[in-house]
């Protein structure tokens, strides 16, 4: 079976970019080959701010927003965010939808495409790298850095890949998948607490 491979788009602001890079991403990742591609947009999940009344360990979700979050995260084998830069920090979307969850990530490689200005958005990513970690996922180093993502866009907002992004994300895609391979014994071993106390 292949391996399953959520590229997300963190972004949800009416007027973003992220929808045109991601779509482009989880194209070529189909062209890549060595995935099963899912694009999957935050905005489709309409996630307020955190609302679940126990810690996410606990997995006791209570809403349907989020149990519709975790079932996404936990069907897949690795993670591309697609992220743009606020402040020099991550999107408070994407945080927010991290912080939703905590076992569902466990053990997942995940990568990076990161647009904006002059930075590419690599001090969100640097950001977001940490912050995945305390989750148990294995942040890459390689990345799709898009800077000044804007003149590359065309009439209709869409994404015209120059080659270094094609070249990027096929070694981005190439190591992501060496770290899925390996970290998928670790991913069929989740289990909640209460799961565990049973068992």
């Amino acid at each position: 079976m292949s391996l399953k491979l959520h590229t997300i788009i963190a972004s949800t602001r009416p007027g973003r970019v992220g929808p045109s890079v991601g779509k482009w991403f989880n194209e070529y990742a189909g062209e890549h080959g060595k995935f099963e591609p899912v694009l999957v947009d935050l905005a489709d999940f309409n996630l307020p701010l955190f609302d679940e009344p126990e810690h996410p360990m606990r997995q006791n979700y209570k809403n349907s927003h989020t149990k519709a979050w975790a079932e996404s995260v936990k069907s897949a084998d690795a993670f591309v965010f697609v992220t743009p830069e606020y402040n020099y920090g991550p999107p408070p979307s994407l945080l927010n939808a991290l912080n939703y969850l905590s076992l569902e990530w466990n053990y997942a490689p995940a990568g990076f495409v990161s647009y904006g200005g002059i930075s590419g958005g690599l001090r969100a990513v640097q950001v977001e790298k940490q912050i995945v970690t305390t989750l148990k996922m294995m942040p890459i180093p390689e990345g799709v850095p898009m800077p000044m993502v804007f003149q590359n866009l065309d009439e209709n907002g869409n994404l015209n890949p120059i080659d270094i992004y094609k070249t990027s994300a096929a070694t981005m895609l190439d190591e992501l998948y060496k770290w899925a391979e390996v970290l998928k014994p670790l991913r069929a071993q989740r289990k909640s607490p209460a799961t565990k106390a049973a068992a």
